[in-house]
């Protein structure tokens, strides 16, 4: 662990951003550059005098979660977190496969997006960040671990709770899809990838799961149309866009209402409201 160099990566990548880069306003009075080491610690979900101890060269090493946390709060390219995990003692993460770590040009684009619900995914369909609007209409992922992040994996191991923002007539349609994404992830990552682990485990749980897989139907999806029913406001129609990374290992999904549409108003009066009424 070089513990000097460590210390002044993270305070000139700290300096190097403005509020409005990672979705912070600006404020009246701001009288140092960059952001202060309190948003850092907010954005990473740690305490701020346990940043400061590492801005201070001073602390126990950092954990892989922690730098991940880290990597993701100061919006550091793949080679940045790379050479973030090095200087603090750690092997590099493989870049093969599915990846925690949030693509910096799909989060700069999230980070602008307040008032239509919006989310990273990963190509295995794990939520690796979401705007508060994602989180009110389709529920906080944060909490989740292992492929219970994957929503690919909780549609066929738990239909019974994953299935209700859809309605019933449409959850086929989404079964298929889902599968024939989950087809596209194996194709480029192999058998004995994360992706191969998955389908395995769901052959096993799901004799759903287990059927579609043998049809062997191959796509990924773009642009879709879609009700999202809500547990309080009821259906709700969106149009979804998918934004894919250079390496489309990850996507941006940003779901929008028709302008003036009842749909439209129901998506504000969830801004209004938040994910903390329902």
């Amino acid at each position: 662990m070089d513990r000097a160099e460590l210390a002044t990566f993270l305070r000139t990548r700290r300096e190097s951003l403005r509020p409005s880069d990672v979705g912070l306003t600006e404020g009246a009075r701001r009288r140092t550059e960059g952001l202060r080491r309190e948003e850092v610690a907010a954005l990473a979900a740690m305490s701020t005098d346990y940043y400061t101890r590492l801005e201070q060269q001073r602390g126990p090493q950092p954990s892989t979660q922690m730098l991940t946390s880290l990597a993701r709060a100061l919006r550091l390219s793949s080679d940045e977190r790379d050479y973030l995990f090095r200087m603090a003692g750690h092997n590099a993460p493989g870049r093969a496969g599915a990846s925690a770590h949030v693509s910096a040009a799909l989060l700069r684009v999230l980070d602008r997006l307040d008032d239509t619900p919006a989310l990273v995914l990963s190509n295995l369909a794990e939520v690796l960040v979401e705007n508060r609007l994602a989180a009110a209409l389709l529920g906080d992922h944060s909490a989740y671990t292992g492929f219970e992040r994957s929503d690919i994996y909780r549609w066929f191991a738990h239909p019974e709770n994953e299935r209700e923002r859809y309605p019933e007539d449409d959850r086929d349609r989404q079964s298929r899809a889902l599968v024939a994404t989950l087809r596209v992830t194996y194709g480029s990552m192999g058998s004995r990838s994360r992706a191969g682990e998955l389908v395995r485990t769901l052959q096993e749980l799901s004799a759903e799961f287990a059927a579609l897989w043998e049809r062997h139907e191959v796509a990924q999806r773009f642009a879709d149309h879609k009700t999202i029913v809500h547990p309080e406001l009821g259906p709700i129609e969106l149009d979804c866009q998918a934004l894919f990374n250079e390496e489309q290992s990850q996507c941006l999904l940003v779901l929008t209402a028709a302008p003036r549409s009842a749909d439209a108003e129901k998506l504000e009066l969830l801004g209004v409201l938040g994910a903390q009424r329902f």
